[in-house]
């Protein structure tokens, strides 16, 4: 393609005010996308070339799994999400689903994944198990209402994303194929020229049995990855299980009161008493909100030198609570919950707080469901609050199982734990952009839906189902973090705009000009995606341009024209070659192919 006729660049000189990030300053700066308002871009010519070479790599994989294409509505009525009973945690409050009325003044939302879109078609055109396994899949437009949308297109209102859904006759077989999906995304990250990791991770609203997270690691990254050196271990910081280092062991032996004036945190009673943070359990009061408005009051001990993992703290009373059919809207610490404080001494509560006195200092009768974390249960000395201002206590012989905790894993795993499986391996920390997720549905949503097969033996039984998304246009700026330096992008070849720009500095040399179009038209009919920088504009400009954008490879066509003599460079390695023409087209050839295999 010619610049000046059917490709022109919009590059920009400064770097926009609004970008946090170099992959989304370099977007904004190469041309890529044009800002329409917060959270809202506008897809460039430029950029939609790389969108549909990511697109043609994802289907090209996901047909070698026998997965149908299609394309649903992007507009969904809330009668189907009621079903499933996410319409009130998707729209209320924090809920990030855009949704309005129509002039009859039914609910509608835009959808930010499709699950139940899709159960329902599979209701009505599923009836045996002899038509399954299914796998449908589309790549189109989704819609989230992002709280403080960032990064460009990693936390947007609007962007492009591939999800797909399978339907099977019992577990083993989603199992199965959810296996082979792995090894699907694994291919799809790597032609795409990505270096990735897969985690296993939190199911979160979407919700499911298991789910795994593939991430690219980069410094920008909002999630954290912590992992093993040998890879036998990885996973979110909100999934990931470990052991803490050992804690120092409590010499005092006896019970006793310890005056901690004005010392509430774990820092000023260890400075002050001499003590470590792991011989003290700190103690974290919670609500439960759920979305039929009752409330369930929570006590949670942790060892001191831990936090609680609000995530884990979630799924474990949501898992707890499930058979009263209510879902867990949130969690809140009571901290910030003053009208339920009264006189409870917030700082200098212990694991033996009883039920009376919280219920006497607030306006709570129930009995509190008390939660300990193994890290806090694994000690029977320690330090805690004494239940009165301004004092702490040492616990001699206490046993947190003996008081009813529930004890379970609510930490936050960090780097340094040990792995809780095979030769206790240290865990290392990075952080992460996240672009696919697969998760095992289970029949989560067949279940509300009613959608169900005839088994083999004529009994009708609910499908099993699983979920499969990747995020296109994240997979676009998540390259950019990981191929860049200072002069712009440097693209993997295989979803580049253009693999080779061809860049003129004088088209008014009549040499110059004929040696383009000779070069230009050989390209051209040998099918290599060639651009051609036919803009008159100083050399210098173009150099910049073309550095900005990141194409992989430049031809630039000089003074040596004359003697039939070009500069070929490698956007990556900076190598420059000076060579005739009639060797060009086997020289790009060649260094092409061993760029995708570097990278594939």
């Amino acid at each position: 393609m010619r610049v000046t006729t059917s490709f022109p660049l919009g590059t920009l000189r400064d770097t926009p005010s609004e970008a946090e990030i170099i992959s989304h300053q370099l977007l904004l700066k190469g041309g890529y996308i044009r800002r329409i308002n917060s959270g809202i871009y506008a897809y460039m010519p430029i950029m939609l070339r790389v969108i549909e070479k990511i697109s043609n790599i994802i289907r090209k994989e996901l047909n070698k799994l026998g997965c149908s294409k299609l394309l649903l509505p992007q507009l969904h009525p809330s009668d189907l999400w009621k079903k499933s009973e996410r319409w009130e945690g998707y729209t209320a409050g924090e809920g990030i689903m855009f949704n309005l009325k129509d002039r009859q003044g039914k609910e509608f939302g835009l959808a930010p994944t499709h699950e139940e879109v899709i159960t329902s078609i599979a209701s009505e055109i599923i009836n045996s198990y002899k038509q399954l396994p299914l796998c449908f899949y589309q790549i189109q437009t989704k819609f989230r209402d992002e709280i403080r949308p960032r990064f460009g297109l990693m936390r947007s209102r609007e962007f492009i994303m591939k999800d797909g859904y399978s339907f099977h006759s019992s577990k083993e077989d989603l199992v199965s194929f959810y296996k082979k999906m792995e090894i699907a995304y694994e291919n799809i990250f790597t032609n795409c020229g990505l270096e990735t990791v897969g985690v296993d991770a939190d199911s979160g609203s979407i919700g499911g049995a298991s789910s795994k997270e593939f991430m690219v690691t980069a410094e920008a990254g909002e999630d954290t990855i912590l992992f093993t050196k040998s890879g036998s271990y990885a996973a979110n910081i909100e999934k990931a299980v470990s052991i803490p280092n050992e804690a120092i062991p409590l010499k005092t032996k006896t019970d006793k009161l310890l005056e901690t004036p004005n010392q509430k945190s774990i820092s000023d009673i260890c400075k002050n008493n001499n003590l470590d943070p792991t011989q003290i359990v700190k103690v974290v009061l919670y609500i439960a909100r759920f979305e039929d408005k009752s409330e369930i009051p929570i006590l949670t001990c942790i060892r001191g030198d831990q936090n609680i993992n609000e995530i884990k703290l979630h799924n474990l009373i949501s898992n707890k609570h499930s058979s009263n059919l209510i879902k867990l809207n949130k969690i809140e610490n009571i901290k910030h919950i003053e009208k339920n404080l009264s006189n409870l001494p917030i700082g200098y509560i212990g694991p033996d707080l009883k039920d009376t006195v919280i219920n006497k200092n607030s306006y709570w009768t129930k009995t509190w469901l008390r939660i300990a974390d193994y890290s806090a249960s694994n000690l029977s000395d320690f330090i805690s609050g004494a239940n009165k201002l301004n004092f702490h206590k040492v616990f001699n012989e206490f046993s947190f199982s003996e008081e009813q905790f529930l004890i379970s894993d609510i930490r936050n795993a960090k780097k340094g734990d040990f792995t809780i499986k095979g030769n206790k391996e240290t865990l290392r920390e990075k952080k992460g952009i996240e672009i696919g997720h697969i998760f095992q549905l289970g029949q989560k949503y067949s279940e509300k839906l009613n959608a169900s097969f005839s088994d083999n033996d004529g009994k009708l039984k609910n499908l099993w189902m699983g979920c499969y998304g990747i995020g296109v246009t994240r997979i676009a700026q998540a390259a950019i973090e990981q191929n860049y330096d200072e002069n712009g992008i440097i693209w993997p070849i295989q979803i580049s705009p253009f693999e080779v720009v061809i860049i003129p500095t004088n088209l008014k040399d009549p040499i110059q000009k004929n040696l383009t179009e000779e070069i230009y038209k050989d390209f051209k009919k040998n099918n290599l995606d060639v651009l051609l920088d036919d803009r008159d504009e100083r050399a210098g400009v173009k150099f910049k341009d073309a550095d900005l954008i990141g194409i992989p490879f430049q031809i630039i066509i000089g003074r040596d024209s004359i003697n039939k003599e070009v500069e070929f460079l490698c956007r990556s390695s900076k190598n420059k070659f000076k060579i005739a023409s009639k060797n060009l087209l086997e020289k790009f050839i060649y260094e092409s192919e061993v760029m995708y295999n570097k990278k594939s």
